[in-house]
């Protein structure tokens, strides 16, 4: 279950490029915003698209015996292939998708979603502020989505290799630990370079990790390509980090939360950390299709899963850290003590400290098109792989 999701994260960095040069020379314009007053009545079924893990029967069959919406789930392996399922059928095969953050701004900037009404959403008020109208779902005070839940790219270390504790990304890129440091094969990498780049030579002018100019590009490969020979292996899959850290193959590296809890169950010296230049992370969002076909039974959907109880019943099966913050009793109550090990109850600077995926585009923030998409940004991780 986890394991498909690792996977797909890392499909999505790997396969994007053909419909990321796609997206840069048939984009569409974004849905403009025509709101429902209120939730009507189901349709009598949902069509979705969404990681495994998202739509267990636990939480999906109290939902449509509640509403008579049968749930027909599509189960994706890769944000590339939820880009393409919600374009099938002219866009109408497929009611909602459970969107990552290099995906959404994909299908916004496509016109394959529409704005979303977050007054219909009685729990949207209890979301952690900071994915209220996050920037990977949210266009100029546009909703595009509801936000479902999120974790953060953390810092793993063995605490008797690695001392003492580090507090900076420093690490991942020193001789100290070379041939035994570990980090993901995907492209959106860089985002993590730029940000220590952020941090450490201001000079470059780099604003936002995912807004590079080339330049700026650039220089985050020249720093990556320069940790290359520190790399024990560039890793695919969460299980593959795992067996490295349990091997003692690695004792540093980027990771989640979820290696680093499943590795202190093992009983293997490790802790995480995010260091003091921050981190990147992920988000995802429920999303609506422009051509829903069944958009009463979407809406009763958001609203469903938006509920603490839910929430925690995902993120428990997950492993991700809800959007809602009154979940976390009710994750408690699933499995003690998990609400603290997903970071829910953590203070807003443990958040703040994360700048997450969003699919890098030629056109920067500010509105000039001195940035590089995703297709540079693949061509520049193989040439730093070699």
């Amino acid at each position: 279950m986890k394991q498909q999701r690792m996977t797909g994260w890392v499909a999505a960095g790997v396969g994007i490029t053909a419909l990321i040069a796609l997206g840069t020379t048939a984009m569409a314009a974004p849905v403009k915003p025509d709101y429902p007053k209120s939730i009507g009545k189901g349709e009598g079924q949902l069509n979705i698209v969404a990681w495994e893990g998202y739509a267990q029967d636990d939480w999906v069959k109290p939902f449509e015996a509640a509403t008579s919406c049968k749930v027909n789930r599509k189960y994706a392996g890769s944000s590339d292939e939820m880009v393409t399922l919600m374009r099938q059928g002219g866009g109408s095969e497929y009611d909602l998708v459970s969107a990552s953050g290099d995906a959404t701004l994909r299908l916004i900037y496509g016109g394959a979603v529409q704005p979303v009404s977050v007054d219909l959403i009685d729990d949207y008020k209890n979301f952690l502020p900071q994915l209220q109208s996050p920037p990977h779902n949210t266009i100029n005070g546009i909703h595009y989505g509801i936000s479902y839940d999120w974790g953060p790219n953390t810092l793993l270390y063995n605490t008797d290799k690695v001392t003492p504790a580090p507090t900076s990304w420093s690490v991942i890129y020193s001789d100290a630990y070379k041939g035994k440091v570990t980090v993901p094969d995907n492209p959106i990498q860089i985002a993590d370079a730029a940000l220590y780049l952020m941090a450490t030579k201001p000079e470059l002018g780099i604003k936002d990790p995912y807004e590079l100019t080339q330049k700026q590009l650039d220089a985050a490969g020249d720093l990556l390509k320069a940790q290359q020979p520190l790399i024990k292996k560039y890793w695919a899959l969460a299980s593959d980090e795992i067996e490295l850290f349990k091997n003692g193959d690695a004792v540093v590296g980027a990771a989640w939360p979820y290696q680093t809890n499943t590795l202190k169950a093992a009983n293997v010296k490790v802790e995480d950390t995010i260091p003091a230049e921050g981190a990147t992370g992920w988000a995802d969002t429920w999303m609506l299709s422009a051509k829903a076909k069944h958009p009463n039974c979407a809406y009763l959907w958001m609203q469903y899963v938006s509920t603490p109880k839910v929430q925690a019943q995902q993120a428990i099966y997950f492993g991700a850290t809800p959007a809602n913050k009154l979940a976390c009793s009710e994750m408690d109550k699933l499995e003690a003590g998990s609400c603290t090990k997903y970071h829910l109850d953590a203070p807003a600077s443990y958040f703040d400290k994360i700048k997450f995926w969003k699919t890098p585009r030629a056109e920067c923030g500010d509105g000039s098109k001195s940035c590089t998409n995703y297709t540079k940004w693949q061509q520049k991780w193989q040439q730093i792989k070699g």
